[in-house]
């Protein structure tokens, strides 16, 4: 191996200290875990189920058979080179430095626009509890709270994700739990509805929605998977990621079976999918339905803290790759620099810094989820390009490495092929999103990053050629 293989692109940087492995196996696993549950699953399955119906199940099976493959494609090339701290030093290696700038600022902005969507489903979920009180109060407090938690140390941030995810854990596995047995006792609610299996095809059946209602089901169910691949950036501050990335990665699919098909089965066993409100979120309305009102306050406690942990990954993720491109010098020098407890704290500052402006949008949408849906397809459209580089990364590592294919002890099943596939996948979803009203407008919207991106990168390059 040469030595530009053995060099991390982030080695290039001078002067600046190293972010710490304090991140352990049973961290890792949780950082995976709330990776994949997440406030798109919580707040927009609602959404999903109305549009899709039924045949939502579907569709998160789908999305969650190719997303398998882009992580386990990341997965292969982050342990044959330890040095890579995240996909972005990846891109930037295999595809060129543009790779490196666009993949590092565009998952950048992409957690900046999960933020504001967290934050407008934090304001949805308040508003169960306090109708009347004032749209902004969760947001600014959810940043300002989050800012102080991942101002300590990265271990802190894994231990609060840690709980976050085992609140999470335990929400779903005791509501599918209370499912099964509302099911069992054919339970009958105080609205007259049956707990029953049947509830999933005897109103119009599995694809009740028709082909292009099953088809509109992909456009916010997309956004329920943000946000896993965040367990390739957490690699770097990995005690053993040789043992814990793999274990991290393999468990995606059972994951996807459990949190994701089998927490919607039993919504929609217990609560017809057609009585599901879009508005709100289906696990708090399952048990409102049936008249258990203490529970649907701790389901809404439950996902309520789901879009802090969402948030919390996010300021996280954001200030890595911050950290990240300053080192490479394609982000000012003060995001390189770590406060005495080893985080970046500009990056961080900076970061919070740039959600508050999403408040806007809790007054200038008619609901919350129009606003909602408008965020996530901003965010759907950025991570596809973010999962694109990955997979065309992979495809030249396969072409310009092959000794570390064959050495790999984590190498991608079906390989190549299944590069193209995922290629294909991601194209049909952006055509999706172009087809379906609500969603059309963040399509609309999301060239406009990359124009500012281009012209950044313009003046980034202008100013290496000067300095040559």
């Amino acid at each position: 191996m040469n030595d530009q293989q053995q060099r991390s692109p982030e080695e290039a940087g001078k002067g600046t200290q190293q972010l710490k492995r304090g991140l352990s196996n049973r961290h890792l696993q949780m950082i995976a875990i709330g990776g994949a549950i997440g406030t798109g699953l919580f707040l927009g399955s609602g959404k999903t189920i109305s549009l899709a119906g039924p045949s939502i199940l579907l569709v998160y099976g789908i999305i969650g058979f190719f997303l398998f493959f882009v992580m386990r494609a990341m997965g292969e090339m982050l342990l044959a080179n330890l040095r890579y701290k995240s996909f972005r030093d990846i891109a930037e290696d295999q595809l060129g430095e543009w790779a490196g700038f666009f993949s590092g600022w565009t998952y950048w902005f992409c957690w900046i626009v999960i933020g504001i969507a967290d934050i407008l489903a934090i304001s949805a979920y308040l508003a169960y509890w306090w109708p009347d009180l004032p749209k902004w109060i969760g947001g600014v407090g959810l940043i300002v709270l989050m800012l102080g938690l991942n101002l300590m140390t990265v271990k802190l941030f894994g231990e609060i994700e840690f709980w976050f995810a085992i609140i999470k854990i335990v929400a779903i596995i005791s509501l599918i739990v209370i499912a099964a047995i509302l099911v069992a006792v054919s339970f009958t609610s105080p609205s007259g509805h049956t707990a029953s299996l049947s509830n999933l095809v005897n109103d119009g059946g599995f694809f009740a929605t028709g082909f292009m209602g099953f088809i509109a089901g992909f456009q916010l169910a997309i956004f329920a998977f943000l946000g896993i691949e965040l367990v390739g950036t957490a690699a770097a501050e990995t005690e053993n990621p040789e043992k814990t990335l793999p274990r991290a990665i393999n468990a995606i699919p059972v994951r996807v079976a459990l949190f994701y098909i089998l927490a919607l089965v039993a919504i929609m066993a217990v609560t017809p999918w057609r009585e599901i409100n879009p508005e709100v979120s289906p696990f708090v309305s399952m048990l409102s339905l049936t008249g258990f009102g203490a529970a649907a306050s701790i389901v809404n406690f439950v996902v309520l803290s789901s879009a802090a942990s969402s948030a919390n990954s996010g300021i996280y993720s954001t200030s890595r790759m911050l950290y990240g491109l300053a080192r490479v010098r394609k982000a000012p020098p003060v995001f390189a620099k770590l406060s005495i407890r080893g985080v970046p704290a500009a990056g961080l500052l900076f970061s919070c810094t740039c959600l508050l402006p999403g408040l806007v949008l809790l007054y200038t949408s008619d609901t919350i989820i129009e606003a909602f849906t408008l965020v996530t397809t901003v965010a759907s459209v950025l991570f596809m390009f973010v999962w694109c580089l990955i997979i065309c990364s992979y495809l030249v590592y396969r072409s310009k490495q092959p000794e570390l294919h064959k050495k790999s002890v984590f190498k991608m099943p079906l390989g190549r092929i299944m590069c193209v596939a995922v290629l294909v996948f991601f194209a049909i979803v952006l055509v999706i999103l172009a087809l379906e009203p609500d969603t059309r407008t963040g399509i609309i919207l999301t060239p406009i990053w990359f124009i500012i991106l281009g012209i950044a990168y313009r003046v980034h390059r202008g100013k290496v050629t000067e300095q040559v």
